[in-house]
């Protein structure tokens, strides 16, 4: 699969990353001074002077570095889009139609070709030109609200819509390609953070509009981690830090074994309709607990419990390593620790094939793969159409 990537910030580069790690081509198209999450990326966060955003979403790419406004831009990218199979983008709506390269006009260079678009608010409705980002989108589908208490929403602590709307588009993506290798039939993909935002609720949501639920149903105490599942699914605090329980099934003998005759007298149709109360009084309880007399006393009875962890005990979690969730990248000399890629085949994750590229770094050798020569290539350089990568 070719696939060509007008893409930036964090949902589009980590969509096209999907791809590039399961064996993609994946030609990176960035202008002269690079993509925003190249240049500034999250809290403006580098090591060795290039971005740690940047470097989280674009292993396994190339880069190419073309000005779209210059009048040679259409000359320069209409082979590329000739060999592409794919061309993704997450632009403001509009903005790439005006400088060409819109879904009629690359259509109308190669008809088969997939046509992936990762827009805020979607395409259609009254905010299809606004801009959207996660925090928006958080708030807008209803998850701030459901997050925290009632009378103090909560955003998710990490742009959990931006990363759910790659794998979206990318399963989209994939989707169109079964289509064009079983029918030779381009598509035009399109999807959106509004509704990365809203299938990240899918469950919740229909539980709420298809049960006729109210505002109050959705009420609870902080500890509760979800309005839907009864108590005391949720976060609590001990004398050493926090643990969750997320209990399934049976309750029986929970109060037996933190030795609670106030809580042993709530059935399960008491701990829905009296959670508040029973969150309250296991709240109370537990925080003369430590997270090590919880877990002796819980998990051989089969309670599901876990640790709170931090960041820097990810770092070090033996599941994690064997898992092997976590990769290192070098950058100049130094070593940047990223995600890897979330799923195995055959028993094995893909491989880091090449870090991130720097700015321009394939250029020329994408150039003169779509079939330009030497000198048209030197021409487009000296034009400011294109840049090439600085020498160091």
């Amino acid at each position: 699969m070719r696939v060509l990537s007008f893409s930036h910030f964090v949902q589009g580069p980590a969509a096209s990353q999907y791809l590039a790690d399961l064996g993609a081509d994946v030609v990176k198209v960035e202008p002269p001074s690079g993509s925003w999450e190249r240049k500034v990326g999250s809290a403006g966060i580098r090591l060795a002077d290039v971005s740690v955003t940047f470097l989280a979403v674009n292993r396994n790419k190339r880069s190419i570095a073309v000005d779209l406004k210059h009048p040679d831009a259409q000359a320069v990218l209409r082979p590329l889009i000739e060999r592409a199979d794919v061309v993704m983008e997450n632009y403001r709506g509009g903005a790439l139609e005006k400088l060409g390269f819109g879904y009629d006009a690359v259509r109308a260079i190669k008809p088969d070709i997939i046509y992936a678009s990762a827009t805020g608010w979607g395409s259609r409705g009254p905010m299809a030109a606004r801009p959207g980002v996660d925090l928006l989108v958080q708030a807008r589908t209803g998850m701030v609200s459901v997050t925290g208490e009632s009378d103090r929403p909560v955003a998710a602590g990490t742009p959990v819509v931006d990363h759910h709307g790659a794998a979206l588009l990318a399963m989209g993506v994939l989707a169109a390609y079964v289509r064009k290798l079983t029918t030779g039939e381009g598509t035009r993909v399109e999807s959106s953070l509004l509704g990365a935002g809203m299938d990240l609720q899918a469950e919740s949501l229909a539980l709420y509009l298809s049960g006729r639920k109210t505002p109050a149903d959705v009420q609870r105490p902080h500890e509760l981690a979800c309005w839907s599942i009864d108590a005391p699914y949720g976060v609590y605090e001990l004398k050493d830090g926090y643990a969750v329980i997320a209990l399934s099934g049976t309750m029986d003998d929970f109060a037996d074994a933190l030795g609670s005759d106030a809580l042993a007298g709530f059935d399960q149709l008491d701990r829905r309709r009296r959670r508040t109360e029973f969150t309250e009084i296991l709240a109370d309880l537990l925080r003369g607990w430590t997270y090590q007399q919880l877990d002796e006393t819980l998990t051989p009875r089969g309670f599901w419990i876990e640790r709170v962890a931090g960041y820097d005990d990810v770092r070090q979690d033996p599941q994690i390593a064997a898992e092997g969730l976590l990769g290192q990248i070098p950058v100049q000399g130094e070593v940047a620790t990223v995600v890897n890629h979330p799923i195995r085949y055959d028993g094995e994750l893909p491989g880091l094939r090449t870090a991130p590229a720097e700015l321009g770094a394939h250029t020329r050798s994408v150039l003169a793969e779509a079939g330009f020569s030497l000198a048209e290539i030197d021409a487009f350089v000296s034009s400011g159409a294109v840049r090439e990568q600085a020498v160091r």
